[in-house]
């Protein structure tokens, strides 16, 4: 049993649904021997998925792009988080889908024959707080080691785990990335900076993973009359940021206030974060 989870919970595993207590994969499966599988996490608000096209439409990207071939079209994902979403009986909750290549002996190479191993289950979500939306973040700087390919939502997350862990051992919130003096991504958050009234973000590539809030924040922008721009932005350009926040399926969209122990801007969340704040709550009531 594991403990602090809900053991009696209804899970889907390799076409059966069953409790998460008895829901059991092989140590051979290559999720678990070399981290070889991808995932996605849905968000529910009141039993409705929120922005769910885009995340099933990165869960298929993800997918090809490490020739994982999975007997579902996107009718069936629609299906499947339905279903678990009633079994759940929950209204705020997270949708969690992993797809691995499946079990095999131990070789590097992809096997053939192989059935992937798919698993989806359902998790209380509690909404970001007042104090995190009205005080806001802290965070640190880091330089960005992680490997080359980090659109891929892969359940290989060493990289993120050590960089969240770094924030922890800092007493903050979350850690900025840099790579070769450029601003990449959180732990496992999207980052945005604020300077002038412009909201910067930086560019889709193999150096972050695009969240489904990118898009949604730029769509924030545009409705809010926010200039947007995504390009490369430099640590000099984070350090004399007016506003930077973090964006993720799970925290929203946050200011961080605090960065490298000095205060972003005024040192409390600027008029940008409050207009993108709105349309975000704004588009999650008309759900």
């Amino acid at each position: 049993m594991i403990p602090d989870v809900d053991n009696d919970s209804i899970v889907y595993l390799n076409g059966e649904f069953l409790r998460l207590g008895d829901a059991k994969i092989s140590v051979l499966d290559r999720g678990f021997i070399f981290g070889d599988g991808i995932y996605d996490v849905v968000p529910v608000y009141g039993g409705k998925p929120f922005r769910m096209d885009g995340h099933l439409a990165r869960l298929e990207r993800s997918l090809a792009a490490i020739d994982i071939k999975v007997d579902f079209k996107r009718a069936d994902w629609e299906a499947l988080v339905a279903e678990v979403l009633r079994r759940s009986g929950l209204g705020d909750c997270m949708v969690y889908i992993q797809v691995t290549r499946g079990v095999a002996k131990r070789d590097h190479g992809f096997p053939r024959n192989v059935k992937p191993t798919v698993f989806c289950m359902v998790s209380p979500f509690t909404r970001p707080g007042a104090q995190a939306r009205e005080t806001g973040l802290s965070a640190v700087s880091m330089p960005d080691t992680r490997w080359l390919r980090c659109e891929i939502k892969s359940v290989s997350l060493l990289g993120n785990v050590l960089a969240k862990q770094h924030a922890i051992d800092a007493g903050v919130d979350e850690v900025l990335q840099f790579r070769d003096g450029y601003l990449t991504e959180g732990s496992s958050c999207n980052i945005w900076v604020a300077k002038d009234g412009t909201l910067l973000a930086p560019p889709r590539s193999n150096m972050i993973l695009e969240g489904i809030r990118y898009g949604l924040l730029e769509e924030l922008a545009e409705a809010k009359g926010i200039p947007f721009n995504a390009r490369p932005i430099s640590r000099q350009e984070v350090d004399e940021a007016d506003e930077i926040m973090l964006t993720s399926a799970t925290k929203e969209v946050l200011p961080i206030t605090t960065y490298n122990g000095k205060p972003v801007g005024a040192g409390k969340p600027g008029a940008v974060y409050a207009a993108l704040r709105a349309g975000y709550d704004q588009a999650i009531a008309a759900l």
